[in-house]
């Protein structure tokens, strides 16, 4: 048999690629084997990810905001043009909103929240399976949700709402694209110590309320998700399609 998590001749993009849980799956595919494409907005976390990156396998970082379809479209293109195709689509960029009562939100602030968080899996999926039909070569396409799509998100309902829809697109699509290969999967994350939740993690009150209810009893990391990441875009999900996965140190389920 194979081995069912080597990577190698594979070319995965990861949005949102050069901070967080993004660096840490791509940290982890790289290290498999595959070529590594990060997409990210700001450019000097996308240096950053491309240099460090680049000491362990072939790795390009393109500007890209993914609410942009323009930019979309040019960044799976200038993709596609330096590794010659794409197996795997990582859609893991996203934003967190202002927290606060529903009824006092602004629908501007959904609106900013969706474009990234919807809008942006939404073109990056369409890019990516525009290029997998084109390859004739199937693929994978992997979400990246949140816990607050399943749970109730109090006071930060608009940011459930948005992690809820791509568990829709998740499911719509692996329905969809399954006859031609194209399996779709999402991860959930539950608290993982990011810049997202820089202010929790240093709050003593929430370590007592939340972190303990944690039956690791720790807060997760980006690295936490490279296995999973490795998992999804390898040969050994061949037959995984529309589940999700919860990495969250069974927080969920306590």
């Amino acid at each position: 048999m194979s081995n069912l998590f080597d990577l190698s001749d594979n070319v995965v993009v990861v949005t949102g690629g050069n901070n967080g849980i993004g660096l840490g799956m791509a940290r982890g595919l790289a290290q498999s084997g595959a070529s590594v494409a990060i997409w990210g907005r700001n450019t000097e976390r996308n240096a950053e990810a491309e240099a460090e990156l680049a000491k362990i396998t072939d790795a390009k970082a393109f500007a890209c905001d993914v609410a942009d379809p323009a930019q979309v479209a040019e960044a799976m293109e200038g993709t596609v043009e330096k590794f010659g195709k794409v197996n795997t689509l990582i859609a893991n960029a996203g934003r967190g909103g202002k927290k606060g009562p529903f009824h006092e939100m602004e629908i501007e602030e959904f609106d900013e929240l969706a474009a990234v968080n919807v809008n942006g899996v939404v073109l990056s999926f369409q890019a990516a399976i525009k290029q997998f039909l084109k390859q004739e070569s199937g693929g994978s396409l992997v979400a990246v949700s949140s816990l607050a799509g399943i749970e109730g998100a109090g006071q930060n309902v608009h940011y459930g709402a948005t992690k809820g829809a791509v568990l829709a697109i998740t499911r719509g699509l692996a329905a969809e694209y399954a006859r031609y290969g194209i399996r779709t999967n999402a991860i959930l994350p539950g608290w993982i110590d990011t810049d997202m939740t820089e202010n929790a993690v240093g709050s003593e009150v929430f370590w007592e309320k939340v972190i303990k209810r944690v039956p690791i009893r720790r807060w997760g990391t980006p690295e936490d998700f490279a296995a999973a990441a490795v998992y999804l875009a390898g040969p050994g999900s061949a037959y995984t399609n529309g589940q999700q996965f919860i990495i969250d140190g069974g927080y969920s389920i306590f």
